[in-house]
């Protein structure tokens, strides 16, 4: 018969030494930031674009319904916004526009839901 606050003790210390894992990694400092060259602004204006394109507020509630590939897409910011949806392993949705209150349903048929961004 195994000793109860033994295998309790050996489950703290192995929860321990993770957390202390996980939290060293997060405390290792950033890399320096280094300026781009004089004249590559328009070589690299586009992938500025594409990175400022992040996953949209939560004021843009989304409901999938994965087994039917549909999401329901509404715009309760309160201001007019563009997103599209993005299908992993499929094609994305277009990019539409959404007045504040405004609702839109779309399918896909390939691939699965990923989220919903700013477009």
């Amino acid at each position: 018969m195994t000793n109860t606050r033994t295998g309790t003790a050996r489950r703290r210390l192995a929860l321990t030494a993770a957390t202390a894992a996980l939290a060293g990694g997060l405390a290792l400092p950033a890399a320096p930031a280094v300026a781009a060259p004089a004249g590559t602004a328009e070589r690299t204006a586009p992938a500025a674009a594409a990175d400022a394109r992040g996953t949209a507020p939560a004021c843009v509630r989304r409901d999938v319904v994965k087994h039917r590939k549909r999401v329901t897409v509404t715009n309760t910011c309160g201001r007019t916004m563009h997103v599209k949806v993005v299908i992993k392993r499929g094609r994305d949705l277009r990019c539409l526009t959404y007045r504040h209150g405004q609702t839109w349903t779309g399918h896909w048929r390939i691939g699965s839901y990923g989220k919903v961004v700013t477009c």
